[in-house]
């Protein structure tokens, strides 16, 4: 007899068939009862028990396995008909096998081929892999969504891997114009941990400078120490969005030695951790605030500045201590547990050239330098009053800029009047306008700019109570950098 495959390329079910053939014959095998009487009880022929017996004997379990017919997946039609019957089916979807039968029978007549059975149409169709009429039906996209392998990248220590992606959040909040709006969330998150490494809120779509604003807080130290996530990452993992593939953002990776990774073209699939976070988000943070889609709620909307508060809580103290139901380890322990020293730039002036986009050629004063309507000012200054200057700032918090000369840092400047506050552009902006619109009422506007904004940013603090009443620094703090 030719020798049997091995007993594992057999399916379950047909190794356990043998086993049920095994147990009937085996009282025989171990003397237990004759062959006559195994025959009589469970009315199978004794040529066949004898069968059974002799390729147990010469092959053990795989011998009792029932072979398959030589001629299974031949349709017994010519190669011509049984192509022209595949094409039918492939150019004809939503047609049934008797339709298919009818047309191949026409062909045939045609060309004088032997016309198949039904049953053979049938047969045929049967055998066609889903897979392969997926491709034939839908074509390769929503083959490959199906049925591609997805390489899915695992990171096996902290800021290894990074990864980032835009999502528009399913709530409404109130726009810097008391108008509800729709917020974009852009997230960078640490593939290892699943810790949320930098974030940013906007009304805008997602640009290249949100992408850097948020580079620029994810790789460099936070103010709030209960978020130490920080440092350069090895390798940054986007899409192709046109954001994300700036040619600045190209050169930011190269200078910190940041290795791109793109998502195939079209095929989002292997990001699935950053659109799992996307999804924790909605189910807990967002269905529980007023504004969210598809909830009834006669609460007052939320301004973007208190989502934002909100948002940046829910990061730090709730996602980051929550065990994540894939690694099993809570986001800020996984990030800590290694105690590796982040690589981290030169210094925060550096990261600022790269990443702080936000650039304006400013001619310093004798007061200072203007700007948005404020004044900022630092003893530095003093040496380049008439000289020009480029400043950079980040759009979320202009309480302070940062003044380089020609390429080099000089000092970071801040305006006396709002020192004390985070202060938005878009604030300035909505401060502006509410003056123009007191202008235009009368001869002489009550509040200046800065009043107003200054006035705006007293009462929010009176306002919160949770605050303690204690003397405010000069200081510039930051709430969420």
């Amino acid at each position: 007899m030719s020798e049997l495959p091995p007993l594992t390329s057999f399916s379950e079910e047909q190794r356990q068939k043998a086993m049920d053939k095994y147990w009937l014959i085996a009282p025989y095998l171990n003397q237990e009862k004759p062959l006559k009487a195994i025959a009589e009880e469970t009315g199978i022929t004794k040529r066949t028990l004898h069968n059974w017996i002799n390729k147990y004997n010469h092959f053990g379990l795989r011998g009792l396995i029932r072979k398959g017919r030589t001629d299974s997946g031949d349709f017994k039609v010519e190669n011509n008909v049984l192509e022209e019957i595949k094409n039918l089916i492939f150019n004809h979807r939503r047609n049934s096998v008797s339709s298919i039968h009818r047309k191949i029978c026409e062909v045939c007549k045609k060309k004088n081929w032997k016309q198949p059975s039904y049953y053979q149409v049938y047969s045929i169709s049967k055998s066609l892999s889903p897979s392969l009429k997926k491709l034939a039906y839908e074509g390769n996209k929503e083959y490959k969504n199906k049925y591609d392998l997805i390489y899915r990248r695992e990171a096996n220590y902290p800021n290894e891997i990074w990864q980032a992606d835009h999502t528009l959040l399913d709530i409404i909040v109130l726009n810097e114009k008391g108008k509800p709006e729709r917020p974009w969330l852009t997230i960078i998150l640490d593939d290892y941990s699943r810790a949320i490494a930098g974030y940013y809120l906007s009304f805008e779509s997602p640009t290249a400078i949100n992408t850097s604003l948020v580079l620029h807080q994810a790789i460099w130290k936070k103010g709030n120490r209960d978020w130490p996530i920080c440092g350069i990452p090895e390798k940054f993992y986007t899409d192709h969005g046109s954001d994300f593939t700036s040619k600045h953002l190209e050169q930011v990776a190269i200078d910190l030695k940041i290795n791109l990774v793109f998502s195939t073209v079209g095929v989002p699939r292997g990001r699935g951790k950053i659109e799992r976070f996307f999804l924790t988000v909605n189910q807990l943070f967002l269905q529980d605030l007023p504004g969210y889609l598809g909830n009834q709620t006669t609460q007052s909307l939320l301004t973007i500045k208190e989502l934002d508060e909100k948002f940046s809580t829910f990061l730090i103290y709730k996602y980051h201590h929550r065990i994540h139901g894939t690694t099993k380890k809570e986001p800020i322990h996984s990030w800590n547990s290694s105690g590796f020293l982040p690589n981290m730039p030169e210094s925060l002036e550096t990261l600022d050239l790269l990443l702080l986009n936000v650039a304006k050629p400013r001619k310093v004063h004798s007061d200072g330098i203007h700007f948005q309507g404020m004044r900022y000012i630092d003893t530095n200054l003093a040496a380049y009053v008439g000289e020009t200057v480029i400043i950079r700032y980040n759009p979320r918090d202009i309480a302070e800029i940062r003044v380089f000369y020609q390429d080099k840092y000089i000092c970071t400047a801040i305006s006396p009047e709002i020192s004390d506050y985070t202060v938005d552009l878009k604030e300035i902006v909505s401060a502006r306008n509410k003056v123009r619109k007191t202008l235009k009422k009368q001869l002489e506007p009550r509040k200046s700019v800065i009043e107003e904004v200054r006035d705006s940013k007293q009462e929010e603090y009176t306002i919160r109570p949770d605050r303690p009443d204690k003397k405010k620094s000069k200081l510039k703090r930051y709430l969420n950098e």
